[in-house]
């Protein structure tokens, strides 16, 4: 069956985040309230007005715990305090309260693959000794070798180096990232009942759900098998990839930037229309349990990501239900949003089973790049493979692990998606790589699901791609040996207004600003009509006025033809509203444009005549 014939029937339900809009907040390089350089809670209280008035539903934070900060807060040192660096469990509290005053969801970052080596965990663990219970909390083995001088295994980091360090009594500890992130032993009940008690800790204090880092980890495969392969965060293809040999295989398939290959086993789907029935699933186990249900294991389809032995084991999928049981107890529809790389879309489509997570990250679709086919087949095998397990989908163009999308789209090949992009290497062309972005965002703010938007999306900020070597902070380019640039660019502090220090964030931002972000501030964007931030605006109030993300969604046969252009229709009782998007090398003349009512355009030249100009898009009202 062509794409161009499928249809998907409206979501089931009704709860917030089945369409929500949430923007993702990087607490950091946000807004600077006490002038240190370093973002705060703070700032994000004085800023949630201007996110109330972009129009999101919910605001999700990168961690603010106590932490070393080697990883930017994700080495968590303690998950029940507020960092100093951020404010304290007061600030929490009243940006909490300011956010749900003006009807904003809080979504809490939570990391529970591994600890900061500062925890007192993981600090008893060392003072213990081995074979004591505190280091089963962690994944401490003994080495090989004929005095165990060499590794338990010969697990690679994701940040480059060995898994595996040695402490002074002999044995070895796993840390899948940094040194400084020692690894969780998820075997151990003790550490199910210590995150049970943090989820409890966050929802009694007003959170609205959580966002779970690096959540197809936690369960490492029995007997810690060898594996020679390596996985990369942020390596991608290569910039001079051929486009169409790049559309027509995976991607690395250790690295975050795989996608699924077509080969989903819901693509053997007979039916035209795509519902949300689901067959019954597999009851969770008792709390404190940590067996997977294997009724609904057994039938797992096959990966098409090698994500070796540490990741996207079947046991981890018991910690969702255990979570989801925990989120059961509260009221206000809480959730979990899960980050999870692995492939193809109906294998994560098990991780929001109606008895796990409610929403997975689609970084399928963060990967597309500007291809035409590749986005098609991206939402059509996702949005067919969450009807299954009657979940709604997600779309996300950027995070604060990637390169920003405005400069990869403005790189020569389609899909790039680079590692980052420094002073050497080639510099995205930024008319483009902008004017692609903004079709994009009316791609994905369309599309049936929840949308995330990364903090500076709305106002089209590209990569920071000259920034020098010892401005870095990203543990990736430090353990790589600058192999891999790492993060960084992607989360420069945001530009609020051509005047005051940093921009409008604040003093000696904690990563240089480039010069540009001078020309593409919020305040300088708020009084442009035609600029990024106010097409954002326009686009998320006739979302909400047109109830898109809660619509059904049918392919146009446009999206079919060798035109480039990606096509659907969103029927509504009161006229479809019909997308359009031209990814092709031309302009393309089609009936609608002449005959529907223009809602939104991407540009000021997106329409010229009864023609869909190269990467514009438009939404109709027919």
């Amino acid at each position: 069956m062509s794409s161009s014939q499928t249809v998907f029937s409206a979501p089931a339900g009704s709860e917030w985040w089945r369409d929500a809009v949430i923007y993702q907040v990087y607490p950091r390089s946000f807004k600077d309230s006490n002038g240190d350089g370093m973002g705060d809670l703070g700032g994000v209280t004085e800023k949630l007005p201007y996110l109330k008035d972009l129009g999101v539903d919910a605001v999700w934070l990168s961690p603010f715990y106590l932490s070393p900060q080697h990883d930017a807060g994700y080495d968590v040192a303690d998950y029940r305090t507020v960092d100093p660096r951020f404010g304290s469990l007061e600030d929490f509290d009243r940006m909490r309260e300011e956010a749900h005053r003006l009807g904003l969801k809080i979504i809490v970052d939570l990391v529970p693959n591994h600890t900061s080596e500062d925890h007192e965990w993981f600090q008893a663990a060392l003072a213990a000794g081995p074979g004591s219970p505190e280091r089963e909390r962690y994944m401490f083995r003994e080495g090989t070798g004929e005095n165990g001088e060499l590794p338990p295994n010969n697990w690679k980091s994701l940040f480059g180096g060995a898994a595996w360090s040695r402490v002074p009594d002999g044995q070895w500890y796993l840390h899948l990232f940094d040194s400084s992130q020692p690894d969780l032993n998820w075997e151990n009940p003790e550490v199910w009942e210590e995150f049970r008690a943090i989820l409890r800790f966050w929802l009694d204090r007003g959170a609205d759900g959580f966002r779970v880092d690096v959540a197809h980890g936690m369960i490492k495969a029995d007997g810690l098998p060898d594996w020679d392969e390596q996985v990369h965060m942020v390596e991608g293809t290569d910039a001079a990839e051929d486009d169409d040999a790049a559309a027509t295989r995976p991607t690395d398939v250790g690295s975050a930037s795989t996608v699924d290959s077509g080969n989903d086993d819901a693509a053997a789907l007979g039916p035209e229309t795509v519902g949300v029935e689901q067959g019954d699933l597999a009851a969770g186990s008792a709390e404190g349990a940590a067996a997977p249900a294997a009724d609904a294991e057994e039938a797992a389809p096959t990966k098409t990501m090698d994500t070796g032995p540490y990741f996207d084991q079947d046991g981890v999928h018991e910690i969702y239900r255990d979570w989801n049981r925990v989120l059961q107890e509260y009221p206000g529809e809480r959730m979990l949003v899960v980050e999870a790389w692995v492939g193809p879309a109906s294998r994560l489509a098990r991780y929001v089973r109606e008895d796990e997570a409610q929403q997975a990250f689609n970084f399928d679709f963060l990967v597309a790049g500007w291809h035409r086919d590749r986005m098609r087949d991206t939402i059509e095998t996702s949005l067919r493979a969450n009807a299954e397990v009657g979940a709604p989908c997600t779309w996300v163009l950027s995070n604060h692990d990637t390169v920003r999308h405005p400069s990869r789209y403005g790189l020569s090949s389609r899909t790039a998606y680079p590692n980052g992009i420094g002073a050497q290497d080639e510099q995205p062309h930024h008319d483009q790589g902008l004017r692609r972005a903004r079709a994009a965002a009316l791609v994905e703010l369309s599309l049936p699901g929840s949308a995330y938007v990364y903090q500076g999306d709305e106002l089209g900020l590209p990569e920071h791609t000259e920034l020098p070597d010892d401005a870095r902070q990203d543990p990736t380019f430090h353990r790589s040996l600058g192999a891999e640039l790492g993060r960084d660019g992607a989360r420069v502090p945001l530009p609020w207004s051509p005047v005051g220090e940093g921009l409008g964030f604040g003093p000696a931002p904690w990563l240089p600003q480039p010069e540009s972000f001078a020309e593409i501030t919020v305040d300088h964007q708020l009084g442009d009509p035609q600029s990024t931030l106010n097409l954002y605006r326009r686009a998320l109030r006739l979302r909400h006025e047109l109830g898109l993300g809660a619509t059904g969604f049918a392919w146009h046969p446009l999206s079919e033809d060798e035109q480039g252009v990606l096509a659907y229709v969103l029927p509504r009782a009161d006229g479809d509203v019909l997308v359009a998007a031209n990814l092709g090398e031309s302009a393309v003349g089609f009936e609608e444009l002449s005959r529907g009512e223009l809602l939104l355009a991407s540009g000021q030249d997106a329409v010229v005549g009864d023609r869909l100009s190269v990467d514009s898009a438009v939404w109709l009202k027919l």
